[in-house]
Protein backbone atom coordinates (compact mmCIF):
# COMPACT_ATOMS: atom_id res chain seq x y z
CA UNK A 1 0.00 0.00 0.00
CA UNK A 2 2.94 2.26 0.72
CA UNK A 3 4.62 1.77 -2.53
CA UNK A 4 1.46 2.64 -4.23
CA UNK A 5 0.82 5.86 -2.16
CA UNK A 6 4.72 6.70 -3.11
CA UNK A 7 4.17 5.62 -6.94
CA UNK A 8 1.27 7.70 -7.08
CA UNK A 9 3.00 10.68 -4.90
CA UNK A 10 6.24 10.98 -7.52
CA UNK A 11 3.29 10.56 -10.60
CA UNK A 12 2.09 13.56 -9.14
CA UNK A 13 5.01 15.39 -8.32
CA UNK A 14 6.73 14.69 -11.91
CA UNK A 15 3.13 15.58 -13.62
CA UNK A 16 3.33 19.17 -12.17
CA UNK A 17 6.73 19.87 -12.81
CA UNK A 18 6.77 19.03 -16.06
CA UNK A 19 3.67 20.88 -16.69
CA UNK A 20 4.75 24.19 -14.39
CA UNK A 21 8.49 24.41 -16.29
CA UNK A 22 7.00 24.39 -19.41
CA UNK A 23 5.44 27.76 -19.16
CA UNK A 24 7.90 29.53 -21.67
CA UNK A 25 7.34 27.48 -24.20
CA UNK A 26 3.70 27.42 -23.70
CA UNK A 27 3.78 31.40 -23.21
CA UNK A 28 5.76 31.20 -26.99
CA UNK A 29 3.36 28.94 -28.56
CA UNK A 30 0.43 30.86 -27.76
CA UNK A 31 1.52 34.33 -29.51
CA UNK A 32 3.04 32.25 -32.49
CA UNK A 33 1.75 33.71 -35.35
CA UNK A 34 1.14 36.79 -34.05
CA UNK A 35 3.23 39.61 -35.46
CA UNK A 36 2.54 42.63 -32.17
CA UNK A 37 4.70 44.63 -33.42
CA UNK A 38 2.53 45.17 -37.13
CA UNK A 39 -0.32 45.58 -35.13
CA UNK A 40 0.66 48.43 -32.51
CA UNK A 41 2.53 50.23 -35.55
CA UNK A 42 -1.64 50.22 -37.07
CA UNK A 43 -2.44 53.06 -35.12
CA UNK A 44 -5.42 54.92 -36.62
CA UNK A 45 -7.06 54.82 -39.73
CA UNK A 46 -5.66 57.16 -41.51
CA UNK A 47 -1.89 56.27 -40.66
CA UNK A 48 -2.15 52.28 -41.48
CA UNK A 49 -3.52 53.79 -45.21
CA UNK A 50 -0.44 55.89 -45.17
CA UNK A 51 -3.16 59.10 -45.38
CA UNK A 52 -2.05 62.59 -44.02
CA UNK A 53 -3.86 65.69 -44.19
CA UNK A 54 -2.22 68.94 -44.86
CA UNK A 55 -4.77 70.45 -41.93
CA UNK A 56 -4.09 69.12 -38.69
CA UNK A 57 -7.19 69.31 -37.32
CA UNK A 58 -8.85 67.91 -39.66
CA UNK A 59 -6.62 64.89 -40.09
CA UNK A 60 -7.67 64.34 -36.22
CA UNK A 61 -10.87 64.01 -37.13
CA UNK A 62 -10.83 62.36 -40.49
CA UNK A 63 -10.27 58.64 -38.66
CA UNK A 64 -13.57 59.25 -37.00
CA UNK A 65 -15.31 59.88 -40.49
CA UNK A 66 -13.53 56.65 -41.63
CA UNK A 67 -14.84 54.49 -38.43
CA UNK A 68 -18.70 56.09 -38.74
CA UNK A 69 -18.22 55.14 -42.89
CA UNK A 70 -17.21 51.94 -41.42
CA UNK A 71 -19.97 51.49 -39.08
CA UNK A 72 -22.96 52.17 -41.74
CA UNK A 73 -21.14 49.55 -44.10
CA UNK A 74 -22.00 47.67 -41.61
CA UNK A 75 -25.29 48.81 -40.45
CA UNK A 76 -24.27 48.92 -36.46
CA UNK A 77 -26.62 51.72 -35.02
CA UNK A 78 -24.59 51.97 -32.17
CA UNK A 79 -21.17 52.04 -33.20
CA UNK A 80 -22.27 55.14 -36.00
CA UNK A 81 -23.47 56.99 -32.96
CA UNK A 82 -19.78 56.34 -31.13
CA UNK A 83 -18.06 57.80 -34.41
CA UNK A 84 -20.25 60.52 -35.19
CA UNK A 85 -19.69 61.75 -31.45
CA UNK A 86 -16.01 61.83 -31.95
CA UNK A 87 -16.40 63.42 -35.35
CA UNK A 88 -18.35 65.98 -33.72
CA UNK A 89 -16.14 66.16 -30.80
CA UNK A 90 -13.35 67.00 -33.52
CA UNK A 91 -14.99 69.37 -35.14
CA UNK A 92 -15.31 72.18 -32.84
CA UNK A 93 -11.92 72.29 -33.25
CA UNK A 94 -12.28 73.29 -37.01
CA UNK A 95 -12.94 76.34 -38.68
CA UNK A 96 -16.75 76.83 -39.51
CA UNK A 97 -17.15 73.76 -37.48
CA UNK A 98 -20.74 74.04 -36.72
CA UNK A 99 -22.45 72.65 -39.92
CA UNK A 100 -20.22 69.33 -38.89
CA UNK A 101 -21.54 69.25 -35.53
CA UNK A 102 -25.48 69.64 -36.61
CA UNK A 103 -24.82 67.01 -39.00
CA UNK A 104 -23.64 64.71 -36.44
CA UNK A 105 -25.64 65.80 -33.86
CA UNK A 106 -28.58 64.09 -36.31
CA UNK A 107 -26.37 60.97 -36.50
CA UNK A 108 -25.60 60.54 -32.88
CA UNK A 109 -29.80 60.92 -32.08
CA UNK A 110 -30.84 58.41 -34.75
CA UNK A 111 -31.66 55.20 -33.63
CA UNK A 112 -32.44 54.02 -37.76
CA UNK A 113 -29.61 53.51 -39.98
CA UNK A 114 -30.95 54.92 -42.59
CA UNK A 115 -31.80 58.26 -41.05
CA UNK A 116 -27.87 58.01 -40.04
CA UNK A 117 -27.29 57.49 -43.44
CA UNK A 118 -29.07 60.56 -44.81
CA UNK A 119 -27.45 62.63 -42.47
CA UNK A 120 -24.02 60.66 -43.79
CA UNK A 121 -24.69 62.12 -47.61
CA UNK A 122 -24.90 65.75 -46.51
CA UNK A 123 -21.72 65.04 -43.51
CA UNK A 124 -19.84 63.60 -46.48
CA UNK A 125 -20.26 66.52 -48.64
CA UNK A 126 -18.67 68.88 -46.15
CA UNK A 127 -15.85 66.42 -45.94
CA UNK A 128 -14.81 66.09 -49.24
CA UNK A 129 -14.77 69.96 -50.00
CA UNK A 130 -12.65 70.09 -46.36
CA UNK A 131 -10.62 67.41 -47.80
CA UNK A 132 -9.63 69.28 -50.92
CA UNK A 133 -9.29 72.26 -49.61
CA UNK A 134 -6.54 70.90 -47.08
CA UNK A 135 -4.59 69.06 -49.31
CA UNK A 136 -2.84 65.82 -48.32
CA UNK A 137 0.47 65.44 -47.50
CA UNK A 138 0.74 61.42 -48.31
CA UNK A 139 -1.09 59.04 -49.52
CA UNK A 140 -4.65 58.95 -51.15
CA UNK A 141 -8.40 59.81 -50.70
CA UNK A 142 -10.74 58.73 -53.04
CA UNK A 143 -13.84 60.48 -53.65
CA UNK A 144 -16.53 57.03 -53.83
CA UNK A 145 -19.77 57.62 -55.39
CA UNK A 146 -23.22 56.03 -55.92
CA UNK A 147 -25.78 56.61 -58.34
CA UNK A 148 -28.60 54.17 -56.15
CA UNK A 149 -27.87 56.32 -53.24
CA UNK A 150 -30.34 58.89 -51.86
CA UNK A 151 -33.81 57.77 -53.78
CA UNK A 152 -31.33 57.62 -56.96
CA UNK A 153 -30.08 61.48 -56.45
CA UNK A 154 -26.85 60.25 -55.75
CA UNK A 155 -23.73 60.73 -52.61
CA UNK A 156 -20.87 60.55 -52.54
CA UNK A 157 -18.16 59.49 -49.54
CA UNK A 158 -14.62 59.44 -48.66
CA UNK A 159 -12.51 56.44 -48.70
CA UNK A 160 -8.57 55.69 -48.46
CA UNK A 161 -9.18 52.33 -50.23
CA UNK A 162 -10.59 52.11 -54.33
CA UNK A 163 -12.55 48.73 -53.56
CA UNK A 164 -15.97 49.79 -52.76
CA UNK A 165 -18.09 49.57 -49.86
CA UNK A 166 -20.70 51.70 -50.01
CA UNK A 167 -21.97 53.05 -46.46
CA UNK A 168 -25.40 53.98 -47.91
CA UNK A 169 -26.47 50.59 -48.81
CA UNK A 170 -24.65 48.31 -46.33
CA UNK A 171 -24.50 44.38 -46.80
CA UNK A 172 -27.54 44.83 -49.42
CA UNK A 173 -24.97 46.33 -52.39
CA UNK A 174 -21.95 46.52 -50.64
CA UNK A 175 -19.88 47.21 -54.22
CA UNK A 176 -22.53 49.52 -55.36
CA UNK A 177 -20.77 52.69 -57.00
CA UNK A 178 -17.51 54.14 -58.31
CA UNK A 179 -14.34 56.31 -57.28
CA UNK A 180 -14.83 59.69 -58.64
CA UNK A 181 -12.12 61.56 -57.94
CA UNK A 182 -8.63 60.66 -56.51
CA UNK A 183 -7.12 63.38 -54.18
CA UNK A 184 -3.46 63.14 -53.75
Amino acid sequence: MKTVRNLAFTIATVTLFAACGDTQKTAEASHEGHDHAKEAKAGTATEAAGVSLKDDKLNAVYPHYLKLSTALIAGDVAEAKVAAQAVELGAKELGNGAALQALTAKISNASDVEVQRTAFAALSADFITRVKASGVNSGEIYVEYCPMAMNDKGASWLSNEKDIKNPYYGESMLTCGEVKETIK
